[in-house]
């Protein structure tokens, strides 16, 4: 039976007056008795389902008066029944309000107590499958949430005013009245009543063996109260249960409530399915979007990095937007940032495959406008409808140069040292994925202290504005950020991040939204050590004398043995193959990196050298003693590089 809160007039719903009168009046419980009790259970009085007198029969009609009014009885009937239709129809809109799991069975949990039940309990299984894999662990059931009725002031025993919320595993409470974990048995008792999906009253044969199990050893519903087991079923199987129970101050389930049980628990365990579903596409999208952009940002030499990737909401956490920083040789850092069309799985896949392809083609070393053709053949090749906008930049540390090569993307805006806000002429071209576009590269300066900013639409776009106008309102933000460091200090790179975003209002995120920020220190020319060498046998010689030189301009004699050692053996492996003059360039910043580049394409591989070998050590010395070394293949060649730690002050 659905049972109502009290009027404002402080009487009960007329649906609950026939049992009312028809009941006799029970002895009061003793004072405390609803804040000690374990569990509320059966009542003794029979169900209109096992015979026995209707609950809901009036007294008997005095002497001298008529036949009740068959009129009324329906007026009666009819009144209930809507009631109950009411009730389902709040609980259920109640529970599929909820989102998560959590927000699921907190609906129906406060959709049930007090209207419905005096207490609830809900199991459900652990772990829970996701859509249509096989469970291979026991059947387990997990205590997940219970509620109960709260005390009002007259029920208390308390003071006057004070309000008592009593969880029923409140340990507080007296003993623990459920185990928290259950185990179902195959063939079981709980095993058949949760294979049966409909609901069971708690006194029914089935229940009295199935409650004592799901509760825990030596715990079962008390006398003088009443139970409702519901198993909580899903798309697939059973996924949990819920005990509904009302105390003894209070008329008994009828028939009808069966049916209220079923309802609530149908549309819980369909809810609790599509929850987890949720959770498994929110889990797949974070690992998607952890995977396709850069977990960390490298520290190249020469400039300093900041990043930050904003969805465009909680509900699709993945898009087409990218950003990336990729060490070149000589120093140099590639800047990326890029947009495909869309934020669908299918434009973060695509985003993908074109991050990838841009950092392949970077490692070729290949010009910016050369990357962006690249990227362009390689979206074609994806599909017809594979679009995006790119914009590709190489900054070089000692020429305090930056090449820039834009597709379609939003120009870059670069802030100086003494808070002036520049967006940066470059051709916008045609965005990767029309075909048969020249893309065009522009070179500009790029003096140390200066940030250059680089960001995808969603920054400066919305259905509020155009996007020039969020270009302007960008570029005033960042003066005005400027300025409040002064004309002689640049503002924290990630403190300016965070700045640009707050200039988000509300409505302003309609798209994804990735930012690169790259603040140009440079390199100083004293750093700096270049030389040609001839390929000829005399270069090991040479470029040992060099080195020694400049490490003692340096103040860096300490490293002069192994650096000695280790440029003669890189420079004679160079020798070997090159044609042409072989560089040798020598930087000083907080490490000591040495370059040496040829003109020969083939890389160098370290190989363990037999006893009877006169050569094949070189790449073993250098492995051993520099703190790191590489090859890179260039356009033109490749270069050699390795790098020492320097002494401390």
């Amino acid at each position: 039976m659905t049972e109502h809160p009290t009027s404002h007039e402080g009487r009960q719903p007329l649906a609950a007056r026939p049992q009312e009168r028809a009941r006799p009046r029970q002895e009061e419980a003793p004072p405390g008795a609803a804040a000690t009790a374990a569990i509320p259970g059966p009542s003794p009085a029979p169900h209109p389902a096992k015979g026995g007198p209707p609950v809901n029969a009036g007294p008997n009609p005095a002497p001298g008066a008529g036949p009740a009014t068959p009129v009324a009885d329906t007026q009666t009937l009819s009144r209930r029944e809507g009631d109950r239709l009411r009730f389902v129809g709040a609980a259920t809109r109640r529970i599929a309000r909820g989102i998560d799991l959590d927000e699921i069975v907190l609906g129906l949990c406060r959709a049930s107590v007090p209207t419905f039940s005096d207490a609830i309990l809900v199991y459900l299984r652990d772990p829970l499958p996701v859509g249509d894999e096989r469970p291979v662990n026991p059947f387990v059931l997990r205590l997940r949430r219970t509620d109960r009725l709260r005390l009002t002031d007259e029920e208390s025993d308390g003071p006057e005013g004070e309000r008592l919320r009593l969880s029923v595993t409140d340990p507080q409470a007296g003993m623990l009245p459920a185990a928290d974990l259950c185990e179902i048995r195959a063939g079981g008792a709980l095993a058949e009543v949760l294979r049966g999906v409909r609901p069971v009253f708690g006194d029914s044969a089935a229940a009295r063996v199935a409650l004592p199990e799901l509760l825990g050893a030596g715990r079962t519903v008390p006398t003088g109260h009443r139970a409702i087991l519901a198993p909580l079923r899903g798309r697939r199987r059973v996924i949990g249960a819920a005990v509904f129970l009302r105390g003894t101050d209070r008329p008994p389930f009828e028939a009808d409530d069966l049916l209220v049980a079923a309802q609530l628990a149908t549309h819980t365990a369909l809810g609790i399915d599509k929850a987890v579903l949720y959770g498994r596409e929110a889990y797949i999208a974070d690992e998607l979007q952890r995977t396709m952009l850069p977990d960390s940002l490298p520290q190249p030499t020469g400039v300093r990095l900041a990043s930050r990737y904003l969805p465009a909401a909680e509900t699709a956490r993945v898009g087409g937007d990218w950003y990336d920083a990729i060490p070149l040789p000589g120093s140099r850092v590639a800047l990326v940032v890029g947009d495909v069309m869309g934020h669908s799985m299918t434009s973060a896949a695509i985003m993908g495959q074109l991050r990838t392809t841009a950092q392949t083609l970077a490692g070729l070393d290949l010009p910016p406008q050369e990357v962006l053709h690249h990227l362009d053949e390689q979206a074609q090749r994806l599909g017809s409808d594979r679009m995006a906008t790119c914009l590709y930049a190489v900054y070089d540390p000692v020429a305090h140069r930056i090449t820039i090569a834009n597709a379609g993307h939003p120009p870059p805006v670069l802030l100086h040292l003494g808070g002036r806000a520049e967006v940066l002429r470059v051709p916008p071209g045609a965005p990767i994925g029309v075909g048969g576009v020249d893309f065009e590269a522009v070179e500009l300066d790029a003096p140390a202290g200066a940030t250059l900013l680089l960001y995808t639409d969603g920054l400066v776009e919305s259905r509020m504005r155009d996007v020039w106008t969020g270009i302007e309102i960008l570029r005033e933000r960042l003066a005005a950020t400027a300025q409040l460091t002064g004309p002689d200090h640049s503002p924290p790179l990630e403190a300016l991040c965070d700045d640009v975003l707050d200039m988000l209002g509300p409505g302003d995120r309609d798209d994804d939204i990735a930012l690169l920020a790259a603040r140009f220190d440079g390199i100083a020319p004293s750093d700096v050590a270049y030389w040609f060498l001839e390929p000829e046998d005399a270069a090991p010689g040479r470029a040992r004398r060099l080195a020694r030189r400049a490490l003692s301009r340096w103040g860096l004699d300490d490293l002069s043995d192994e650096v000695e050692l280790l440029v003669s053996e890189v420079v004679t492996n160079a020798v070997r193959y090159a044609e042409r003059p072989v560089t040798l360039r020598l930087l000083r910043t907080d490490i000591l990196r040495c370059e040496v580049g040829d003109d020969s394409p083939q890389l160098p591989r370290q190989r363990r050298a037999r006893e009877t070998d006169e050569g094949g050590r070189g790449l073993f010395l250098v492995n051993r003693l520099a703190r790191r070394w590489g090859a890179t293949r260039l356009s033109t060649g490749k270069v050699v590089w390795f790098e020492m730690a320097t002494p401390g002050p």
